[in-house]
C-alpha cells in the first residue's frame, strides 16, 4: 500500500499470503521437541500452503475464459503474448516463430494445468499428486523461459512442494527406500488405487478432445483446436462446481486434521503427548480459520456462490481484509498489445530540434539490443513504462512527476533508468526538454534479413505520448498541481537514527550494481553456503583395510590377512562387470 501502483502486482499479495502461512508452517519454537524435525501437526498447516496454490491456479485459469477475451476464447492468446509481456527475455523471440497451431495447443495445455489438474491437488492417491506437481513445475519453467515475471514463478514452484511428501523428496536427494519386488497377485487396495489412477487419465484425455476438439489433421501434418463449448456453458459449469470444490477441500483438510490427532496420541510420554495435542488444537483452530476466510476471495469467480457463503464468514473477511492475509488472483486476464505492443520512447534535447532518446535498462526501446534476462527482478519502473502506453499519459499521474524530476536531473531518478551513466546520454548536463513518443513494437520474423546485426524488434511511430515540456513550462506545472505533485516535500528521517544510516551506508554500497545483479549475488552466496553445510554433515565411508600395514598389537596375524586378501580377490572377481560402488548397498 505504501508503494501504491509500482507495488499493487498480484505475486506481491501471494509473497504477502504466503509469508504469513510461513508463519503457522514454521513457527518460532519456544520448547524444543525431542526431535526438531517433525510435529505431529505439521501436515495441518503445510496443507494451507496446497490450498493457497489451487486457488492461484484454478482462478488464473477461470478468468481467461470469464474476461471473454477473444484472444483465450479463439486459442490465438500465445501468438501475442510472447513480443507484448512487460518484459520479455530472449527465449519469447524464439518461442514467438513457432507455428500457429502449436501456440494453440499450448493454450489448451494451458487450459487443462489450470483448471483441469489442480483438482488432483486433493487426490489420496500420492502418484495423482505427483503428476500435478510436474505439471506445475513445468508450466512455471516455460513462463521462466519466455518472460520475466520476478519472483513469481519461483514462488509457485515453491508453493508445489505441499504436493510432494517425504518419500519423493528423498528419492531426489539419494535416500530414498528401497522397494520390494512387487507381489502377485496385487492387494485389493493397489489395484481399485491403478484402477482410479488410469480412469483419471482417461477422463483427462477424454476432456481435452472433446472439449477443444482436438484433431490430427493428416493432409498438413498439424493439430488443429477450438473451444467447443460457449460461454453460458461455462459459466453454468463453474456455478456447478465452484461450492463442491470447496466441500472436496474441506474433506482433504479434514482427513489431515484427523491423521495428525492420530499422530498426536501415538507420542510417547504423557507431557508430551499433552503438549503435542495443545499444538493440535491451536494450530488447527488457526488452520479452519485461514481456509474459511479464504473462502470469499476463492469464490469471487462466481458471485453467486459467493453470496451462498454464511455471512459470518464475510465477517470475517471483512475483519482481516486490510490486511490482505488472503487474497483474489487471476492472473493474465486480458490480452493487450493485439494490433502490437505499445511502448513509450522518452527523448530528450538541448535545444528542441536535436532529440536523443532515452534508453531503459530493461524494457524494449533500441530495437537492436537483445531482451534481457532479470529474473527474479522485478524493475518496478519499466513495468510502469508498460501500463502507462496502455492509455493516456492521465491515467499514470507518476509519469509527469518523473518527467519533472528527470529534467532536474535527480540522481535516484536516474539511476532507476540507467545504472550506467555513460550510458545515459544527459549525465553531464540534465536536459532542457523532454518529451515522449508512442511506438508500436513487433519482434522480427525468423525469415526476415538486414544487413549487418539483425534487430530483435520492428517498430513504427503511432502519435505523441507527452509533449515536450521545460522546467517551468505552464503546461509542466498545470499538470503537476492537478495531480498535488508541485513542490512536494517527502519526509526525511533523521540521519542520526541506527536504522536510516544502515539503509542509507547500504544503499550507496549497492548503488554501482543493478537490482538483478545484487539478487543473483544474494542467491549464489545462499546456495553455496547450503551446498558446503550439506557436504559438511555428509556422512563419510569408512575406508577399505589396508593390506601392506604390518598387524597392530591385539590384531590377528599374517595368517588371517592372508585370508581377508584371499576372500577379497574372490569378491573381485565374483563382482566383476558390476558398476563400481553399486555392491556396497550403503551408498
Amino acid at each position: 500500500q505504501v508503494g501504491q501502483v509500482f507495488l499493487y502486482f498480484q505475486w506481491d499479495s501471494l509473497l504477502l499470503e504466503a509469508g504469513f502461512l510461513a508463519v503457522l508452517v514454521a513457527p518460532l519454537r519456544l520448547l524444543t521437541w525431542p526431535s526438531t524435525a517433525w510435529r505431529a501437526h505439521d501436515s495441518v498447516t503445510f496443507w494451507l500452503l496446497r490450498w493457497l496454490l489451487f486457488r492461484l491456479m484454478f482462478a488464473s485459469g477461470v478468468v481467461k475464459l470469464t474476461s471473454r477475451c477473444p484472444t483465450w476464447w479463439g486459442l490465438t492468446a500465445l501468438t501475442y503474448h510472447y513480443e507484448t509481456q512487460c518484459i520479455p527475455t530472449p527465449g519469447a523471440w524464439f518461442a514467438h516463430q513457432l507455428p500457429v497451431w502449436f501456440q494453440k495447443f499450448s493454450v489448451v495445455a494451458t487450459y487443462i494445468i489450470e483448471i483441469a489438474i489442480p483438482v488432483l491437488f486433493f487426490a489420496p492417491i500420492r502418484r495423482l499428486r505427483l503428476v500435478a506437481f510436474y505439471s506445475q513445475v513445468l508450466l512455471q519453467v516455460l513462463i521462466v523461459l519466455t518472460g520475466n515475471y520476478n519472483f513469481f514463478n519461483m514462488l509457485t514452484i515453491i508453493l508445489a512442494f505441499s504436493l510432494l511428501d517425504e518419500e519423493h523428496v528423498g528419492y531426489w536427494l539419494g535416500r530414498g527406500k528401497r522397494r520390494h519386488g512387487s507381489s502377485w497377485p496385487p492387494s485389493l487396495r493397489s489395484f481399485f488405487s491403478t484402477l482410479l489412477e488410469l480412469t483419471t487419465y482417461g477422463f483427462l484425455i477424454y476432456w481435452s478432445i472433446h472439449y477443444f476438439s482436438l484433431e490430427i489433421n493428416w493432409e498438413k501434418k498439424l493439430l488443429d483446436s477450438k473451444v467447443a463449448f460457449t460461454y453460458h456453458e461455462f459459466t453454468t459449469w463453474l456455478r456447478t462446481v465452484t461450492l463442491p470444490l470447496v466441500g472436496l477441500a474441506f474433506l482433504s483438510l479434514s482427513w489431515e486434521i484427523l491423521s495428525a490427532l492420530y499422530r498426536c496420541a501415538c507420542v510417547r510420554g504423557c507431557f508430551w503427548k499433552l503438549w503435542a495435542t495443545l499444538q493440535w488444537v491451536i494450530f488447527t483452530a488457526a488452520t479452519l480459520g485461514m481456509f474459511a476466510v479464504s473462502l470469499v476471495p476463492f469464490t469471487y469467480i462466481d458471485y453467486e456462490s459467493n453470496g451462498k457463503l454464511w455471512p459470518g464468514i464475510h465477517q470475517m473477511f471483512g475483519a482481516v481484509e486490510r490486511f490482505q492475509v488472503v487474497n483474489s488472483y487471476g492472473l493474465f486476464r486480458r490480452m493487450t498489445g493485439v494490433g502490437g505492443r505499445p511502448e513509450v520512447v522518452l527523448e530528450g534535447s538541448y535545444d528542441g530540434e536535436s532529440w536523443k532518446e532515452i534508453e531503459f535498462m530493461y524494457k524494449p526501446g533500441n530495437i537492436s539490443t537483445a531482451p534481457p534476462v532479470v529474473a527474479p527482478h522485478q524493475p518496478r519502473l519499466d513495468w510502469q513504462m508498460w501500463f502507462a502506453a496502455l492509455g493516456h499519459h492521465s491515467s499514470s499521474p507518476w509519469f509527469t512527476s518523473f518527467v519533472h524530476r528527470l529534467l532536474q536531473g535527480k540522481k535516484d531518478v536516474i539511476h532507476l533508468v540507467q545504472v550506467d551513466r555513460s550510458r545515459y546520454p544527459f549525465s553531464a548536463q540534465p536536459p532542457v526538454y523532454i518529451r515522449a513518443q508512442l511506438y508500436k513494437y513487433w519482434f522480427t520474423g525468423s525469415t526476415e534479413d538486414s544487413q549487418g546485426h539483425a534487430p530483435w524488434w520492428r517498430r513504427q511511430l503511432v502519435q505523441e505520448f507527452f509533449p515536450a515540456v521545460s522546467l517551468g513550462d505552464p503546461a509542466l506545472d498545470t499538470l503537476l498541481h492537478q495531480y498535488g505533485m508541485k513542490d512536494r516535500t517527502s519526509l526525511q528521517p533523521s540521519h542520526d537514527a541506527l536504522l536510516p544510516s544502515m539503509l542509507h551506508s547500504l544503499r550507496q554500497l549497492c548503488l554501482p550494481f543493478s537490482g538483478h545483479t545484487i539478487l543473483w549475488s544474494l542467491y549464489l552466496l545462499v546456495a553455496t553456503i547450503t551446498l558446503l553445510r550439506a557436504l559438511g554433515h555428509r556422512p563419510r565411508r569408512s575406508s577399505p583395510p589396508s593390506r601392506h600395514k604390518a598387524p597392530r598389537k591385539g590384531e590377528p596375524g599374517e595368517k588371517n590377512g592372508q585370508v581377508r586378501r584371499k576372500e577379497g580377490k574372490e569378491t573381485e572377481e565374483k563382482g566383476e562387470g558390476r558398476a563400481r560402488g553399486t555392491g556396497d548397498g550403503h551408498g
